[in-house]
């Protein structure tokens, strides 16, 4: 079967397309059937192997992804029906609740639940697994990334990545952590996990840590999304209100920063013309709100840094002093190397170059691309050439991403 004459054949971009955008609410979806991660895992991953191996043939349907769901539950009711062929008690039970009716049996579209993906969240961030585990194994089920983009992230190796997920799914079962939003007595204990999930699947939108594409439009659309979720879920909570405002003033700057063939732009070279002035005065009302509540956190502050920043007409205009008393207040709270380096960045700013390199210096970041690539601008301002082109190789050698390589290889060029 070949596709209409009109309809274009789906290319493997196409595909991947899909994938990145259905992938999370998919695995959501039968994880709340089902209540397996793994069998949900790969009966989403077979989907997908079928859809590359049929759409280009029948073209896209009218919803690939409810077309992908439903292809993937009925791989896990065939799953299931074959461990029950096994004396397997439990599989019986499951395959009784989900096999379809004779009349269910052809593929029919999802009824969307909104709240699929913020349920996988909250179960992925239960108390009974540790922090890493449970930001790691929610990237992994919700966003779709790789266990090496995962390990990227959090600076370890790829097997030890993999050991860490493994080791959380079979807690979860273990453990028979339910799959639902907590009741409001539980949410403290597992909200400072959520806020940290969201904006790691933001960030790996807005700065991806591997692939051809600076940006992942995607991720960065979902993370928003999830995050005004949990605004309407928890509006009293602060910290939520300011991870929001952090992500709508960080995406308010996506359209300038890539040119229109895809190359990274930094903050102090963008087109502040492109930048989006209803996100920038939706974050800053929201800054607000969270200053007259008068309750810090570290997600509140770092918005704050970013309304100054979007404040800033010009980037000779913008308020670095502000910018370093709020670093200082975030390094309180937070006194991670990276929240370190970003100071670091604010002090060269500040007091010169020299200041923020001895700062950098002081820090065991060698693993993180970021750092290298901060410390090459500083020592070429400081006109410190050859380790400048040291510092630039060593960020090079880092970056998986393509644009981010090869501005920073432009850089490198730019030194001689």
């Amino acid at each position: 079967m070949t596709p209409p004459a009109n309809e274009p054949v789906p290319s493997p971009a196409d595909i991947e397309r899909v994938f990145r955008a259905e992938y999370g609410r998919c695995v959501a979806i039968l994880i709340r059937l089902f209540g397996d991660i793994d069998l949900a895992e790969e009966a989403v991953q077979d989907a997908f192997t079928t859809a590359v191996l049929r759409w280009p043939q029948t073209g896209l349907p009218p919803n690939p992804g409810a077309w992908i769901t439903t292809t993937a539950r009925n791989r896990a009711i065939d799953q299931l029906r074959r461990e029950a062929s096994r004396p397997d008690r439990h599989a019986q039970a499951r395959l009784i609740h989900h096999d379809p009716a004779p009349e269910d049996t052809a593929p029919e579209p999802e009824v969307p639940v909104p709240d699929d993906r913020l349920r996988l969240i909250f179960t992925c961030c239960h108390p009974a697994l540790a922090r890493s585990a449970q930001v790691a194994l929610t990237l992994r089920l919700l966003g779709g990334l790789q266990t090496a983009e995962i390990a990227r992230a959090f600076l370890v190796s790829e097997t030890t990545m993999a050991q860490r997920l493994v080791r959380a799914k079979r807690k979860i079962a273990a453990a028979g952590i339910p799959y639902r939003i907590p009741a409001e007595a539980e949410l403290p204990g597992r909200l400072r996990g959520v806020l940290d999930v969201v904006y790691l699947i933001f960030n790996e939108g807005y700065a991806a840590s591997a692939g051809r594409a600076l940006i992942r439009d995607d991720l960065c659309t979902e993370a928003i999304r999830l995050a005004r979720l949990l605004a309407e879920l928890m509006p009293e909570e602060p910290e939520v209100t300011g991870l929001l405002a952090l992500l709508v003033l960080i995406d308010a700057r996506r359209a300038a920063r890539i040119t229109a063939a895809g190359a990274l732009v930094l903050l102090p070279d963008q087109d502040r013309t492109r930048w989006n002035r209803a996100l920038i005065e939706e974050g800053q009302a929201l800054v607000r709100a969270c200053l007259r509540r008068g309750q810090p956190g570290p997600y509140q502050i770092q918005a704050a840094i970013n309304a100054v920043h979007s404040d800033a007409a010009r980037a000779a205009d913008t308020r670095w002093d502000q910018i370093l008393q709020l670093y200082d207040q975030l390094l309180d709270y937070t006194p991670t190397p990276v929240i370190a380096l970003n100071r670091a960045v604010a002090v060269a700013e500040v007091y010169g170059p020299q200041a923020g390199l001895d700062l950098l210096d002081r820090l065991e970041l060698d693993s993180y691309q970021p750092f290298h690539a901060a410390r090459a601008d500083l020592l070429r301002r400081l006109g410190r050439i050859p380790d400048a082109a040291a510092a630039y190789q060593a960020a090079i050698a880092l970056s998986s991403n393509d644009p981010e390589r090869a501005y920073l290889a432009g850089r490198l060029s730019a030194l001689s």
